[in-house]
Protein backbone atom coordinates (compact mmCIF):
# COMPACT_ATOMS: atom_id res chain seq x y z
CA UNK A 1 0.00 0.00 0.00
CA UNK A 2 1.46 3.37 -0.99
CA UNK A 3 1.69 6.53 1.09
CA UNK A 4 -1.33 8.19 -0.54
CA UNK A 5 -3.53 5.17 0.21
CA UNK A 6 -2.40 4.77 3.83
CA UNK A 7 -3.03 8.30 5.02
CA UNK A 8 -6.83 8.39 4.45
CA UNK A 9 -7.13 5.03 6.19
CA UNK A 10 -5.10 6.21 9.18
CA UNK A 11 -7.20 9.37 9.50
CA UNK A 12 -10.44 7.41 9.18
CA UNK A 13 -9.42 5.02 11.96
CA UNK A 14 -8.33 7.87 14.20
CA UNK A 15 -11.65 9.65 13.64
CA UNK A 16 -13.61 6.49 14.42
CA UNK A 17 -11.52 5.70 17.49
CA UNK A 18 -11.64 9.22 18.97
CA UNK A 19 -14.93 10.79 17.82
CA UNK A 20 -15.12 13.02 20.90
CA UNK A 21 -11.52 14.23 20.84
CA UNK A 22 -11.39 17.83 22.07
CA UNK A 23 -9.05 20.20 23.91
CA UNK A 24 -8.10 18.90 27.34
CA UNK A 25 -7.67 22.40 28.75
CA UNK A 26 -10.76 23.98 30.27
CA UNK A 27 -11.61 27.46 28.96
CA UNK A 28 -14.57 29.69 28.19
CA UNK A 29 -12.95 32.47 26.16
CA UNK A 30 -9.91 33.15 23.96
CA UNK A 31 -8.29 34.96 26.91
CA UNK A 32 -8.71 31.90 29.12
CA UNK A 33 -7.42 29.55 26.44
CA UNK A 34 -4.35 31.67 25.72
CA UNK A 35 -3.59 31.87 29.43
CA UNK A 36 -4.04 28.13 29.92
CA UNK A 37 -1.83 27.21 26.96
CA UNK A 38 0.96 29.48 28.21
CA UNK A 39 0.69 27.70 31.57
CA UNK A 40 0.80 24.27 29.90
CA UNK A 41 4.43 24.58 28.78
CA UNK A 42 6.30 21.63 30.33
CA UNK A 43 3.24 20.94 32.47
CA UNK A 44 0.29 18.58 32.20
CA UNK A 45 -3.15 19.81 31.24
CA UNK A 46 -4.48 18.19 34.42
CA UNK A 47 -2.30 20.44 36.58
CA UNK A 48 -3.24 23.52 34.54
CA UNK A 49 -6.95 22.77 34.93
CA UNK A 50 -6.48 22.64 38.70
CA UNK A 51 -5.08 26.19 38.94
CA UNK A 52 -7.02 28.07 36.26
CA UNK A 53 -10.37 28.25 38.13
CA UNK A 54 -8.74 30.28 40.90
CA UNK A 55 -6.61 32.24 38.44
CA UNK A 56 -9.66 33.26 36.39
CA UNK A 57 -11.68 33.98 39.52
CA UNK A 58 -9.04 36.50 40.61
CA UNK A 59 -8.27 37.80 37.13
CA UNK A 60 -11.36 37.37 34.92
CA UNK A 61 -9.98 39.37 32.00
CA UNK A 62 -6.76 40.72 30.55
CA UNK A 63 -7.08 44.08 32.30
CA UNK A 64 -7.29 42.43 35.71
CA UNK A 65 -4.32 40.17 35.03
CA UNK A 66 -2.30 43.08 33.63
CA UNK A 67 -2.60 44.89 36.97
CA UNK A 68 -1.80 41.85 39.11
CA UNK A 69 1.33 41.71 41.31
CA UNK A 70 3.75 39.09 40.00
CA UNK A 71 4.00 37.44 43.41
CA UNK A 72 0.23 36.96 43.60
CA UNK A 73 0.12 35.26 40.19
CA UNK A 74 3.08 33.09 41.15
CA UNK A 75 1.24 31.89 44.25
CA UNK A 76 -1.71 30.73 42.15
CA UNK A 77 0.27 28.98 39.41
CA UNK A 78 3.15 27.62 41.52
CA UNK A 79 2.28 23.96 40.89
CA UNK A 80 2.51 24.39 37.11
CA UNK A 81 6.31 24.63 37.13
CA UNK A 82 8.47 27.44 35.75
CA UNK A 83 6.04 29.66 37.63
CA UNK A 84 8.38 32.67 37.89
CA UNK A 85 8.76 32.98 34.12
CA UNK A 86 5.14 32.04 33.43
CA UNK A 87 3.81 34.69 35.83
CA UNK A 88 5.92 37.37 34.17
CA UNK A 89 4.85 36.25 30.71
CA UNK A 90 1.16 36.11 31.64
CA UNK A 91 1.19 39.63 33.05
CA UNK A 92 3.25 41.03 30.16
CA UNK A 93 0.92 39.39 27.64
CA UNK A 94 -2.15 40.71 29.47
CA UNK A 95 -0.72 44.23 29.35
CA UNK A 96 -0.19 43.99 25.61
CA UNK A 97 -3.71 42.67 25.11
CA UNK A 98 -5.07 45.55 27.20
CA UNK A 99 -2.98 48.31 25.68
CA UNK A 100 -2.88 47.22 22.04
CA UNK A 101 -5.96 45.06 21.44
CA UNK A 102 -8.64 46.42 23.73
CA UNK A 103 -8.34 43.41 26.00
CA UNK A 104 -9.04 40.94 23.17
CA UNK A 105 -6.80 38.16 21.92
CA UNK A 106 -5.49 38.92 18.41
CA UNK A 107 -6.56 36.59 15.61
CA UNK A 108 -3.37 36.44 13.54
CA UNK A 109 -0.39 34.15 13.97
CA UNK A 110 2.07 37.03 13.73
CA UNK A 111 0.39 39.00 16.52
CA UNK A 112 0.04 35.93 18.72
CA UNK A 113 3.66 34.87 18.32
CA UNK A 114 4.77 38.38 19.31
CA UNK A 115 3.24 37.89 22.77
CA UNK A 116 5.53 36.87 25.66
CA UNK A 117 5.48 33.12 26.25
CA UNK A 118 3.72 32.38 22.97
CA UNK A 119 5.37 30.25 20.30
CA UNK A 120 4.08 28.65 17.13
CA UNK A 121 2.41 25.74 18.92
CA UNK A 122 0.52 28.02 21.30
CA UNK A 123 -0.52 30.28 18.44
CA UNK A 124 -1.83 27.30 16.48
CA UNK A 125 -3.84 26.05 19.47
CA UNK A 126 -5.45 29.45 19.95
CA UNK A 127 -6.19 29.92 16.26
CA UNK A 128 -7.75 26.47 16.03
CA UNK A 129 -9.59 26.09 19.33
CA UNK A 130 -10.57 29.70 20.04
CA UNK A 131 -11.19 31.00 16.53
CA UNK A 132 -11.99 27.92 14.45
CA UNK A 133 -9.05 28.36 12.08
CA UNK A 134 -7.57 25.32 10.35
CA UNK A 135 -4.26 24.65 12.11
CA UNK A 136 -2.11 21.80 13.40
CA UNK A 137 -0.30 22.40 16.68
CA UNK A 138 2.62 20.00 17.07
CA UNK A 139 3.27 19.11 20.69
CA UNK A 140 5.28 16.13 21.93
CA UNK A 141 2.37 13.72 21.34
CA UNK A 142 1.67 14.92 17.80
CA UNK A 143 5.37 14.88 16.94
CA UNK A 144 5.89 11.35 18.25
CA UNK A 145 2.71 9.76 16.93
CA UNK A 146 2.72 11.34 13.48
CA UNK A 147 6.32 10.31 12.84
CA UNK A 148 5.74 6.80 14.13
CA UNK A 149 2.66 6.36 11.97
CA UNK A 150 4.39 7.75 8.89
CA UNK A 151 2.12 10.78 8.54
CA UNK A 152 5.39 12.70 8.74
CA UNK A 153 9.07 11.85 8.48
CA UNK A 154 10.70 14.86 10.07
CA UNK A 155 13.46 15.65 12.60
CA UNK A 156 11.73 18.56 14.34
CA UNK A 157 8.31 20.01 15.13
CA UNK A 158 8.31 22.67 12.41
CA UNK A 159 9.07 20.24 9.61
CA UNK A 160 6.55 17.83 11.12
CA UNK A 161 3.89 20.53 11.02
CA UNK A 162 4.73 21.36 7.41
CA UNK A 163 4.51 17.71 6.37
CA UNK A 164 1.25 17.15 8.24
CA UNK A 165 -0.24 20.19 6.51
CA UNK A 166 0.84 18.72 3.17
CA UNK A 167 -0.38 15.18 3.92
CA UNK A 168 -3.68 15.88 5.71
CA UNK A 169 -6.65 17.65 4.07
CA UNK A 170 -6.93 21.19 5.41
CA UNK A 171 -10.44 20.71 6.77
CA UNK A 172 -9.08 17.90 8.98
CA UNK A 173 -6.04 19.71 10.40
CA UNK A 174 -7.62 20.75 13.69
CA UNK A 175 -9.39 17.42 14.17
CA UNK A 176 -6.21 15.48 13.40
CA UNK A 177 -4.34 17.49 16.02
CA UNK A 178 -6.72 16.23 18.72
CA UNK A 179 -6.88 12.67 17.34
CA UNK A 180 -3.11 12.37 17.46
CA UNK A 181 -2.93 13.76 21.00
CA UNK A 182 -5.58 11.33 22.22
CA UNK A 183 -3.82 8.43 20.51
CA UNK A 184 -0.50 9.45 22.06
CA UNK A 185 -1.98 9.64 25.53
CA UNK A 186 -4.06 6.47 25.38
CA UNK A 187 -2.12 4.07 23.14
CA UNK A 188 1.07 5.34 21.49
CA UNK A 189 2.97 6.15 24.68
CA UNK A 190 6.50 7.49 24.55
CA UNK A 191 7.73 4.39 26.34
CA UNK A 192 6.15 1.00 25.76
CA UNK A 193 3.51 1.92 23.16
CA UNK A 194 0.60 -0.52 23.13
CA UNK A 195 1.22 -1.71 19.58
CA UNK A 196 -0.40 -5.10 20.13
CA UNK A 197 -3.81 -3.56 20.76
CA UNK A 198 -3.46 -0.48 18.53
CA UNK A 199 -6.12 -0.17 15.80
CA UNK A 200 -3.44 1.29 13.51
CA UNK A 201 -0.85 -1.45 13.94
CA UNK A 202 -1.16 -2.74 10.36
CA UNK A 203 -0.66 0.76 8.95
CA UNK A 204 2.00 2.09 11.33
CA UNK A 205 5.64 2.41 10.27
CA UNK A 206 6.80 1.96 13.87
CA UNK A 207 4.70 -1.15 14.52
CA UNK A 208 5.78 -2.67 11.19
CA UNK A 209 9.43 -2.09 12.04
CA UNK A 210 10.13 0.26 9.15
CA UNK A 211 13.19 2.50 9.68
CA UNK A 212 11.33 5.80 9.26
CA UNK A 213 9.14 4.99 12.23
CA UNK A 214 12.04 4.09 14.52
CA UNK A 215 13.65 7.50 14.92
Amino acid sequence: MNHEERIPQILSILETTYPDARPALNFESPYQLLTAVILSAQCTDVKVNKVTPELFRRYPDAAALAAAPVSDVEDVIRTCGLFHAKARNLIATARILTEQYGGEVPRTREALEALPGVGRKTANVVLSCAFGEDAIAVDTHVFRVSNRLGLADAPDVLKTEEQLMANIPKDQWSHAHHWLIFHGRQVCHSRNPACATCPLRTLCEYALGNPKGKK
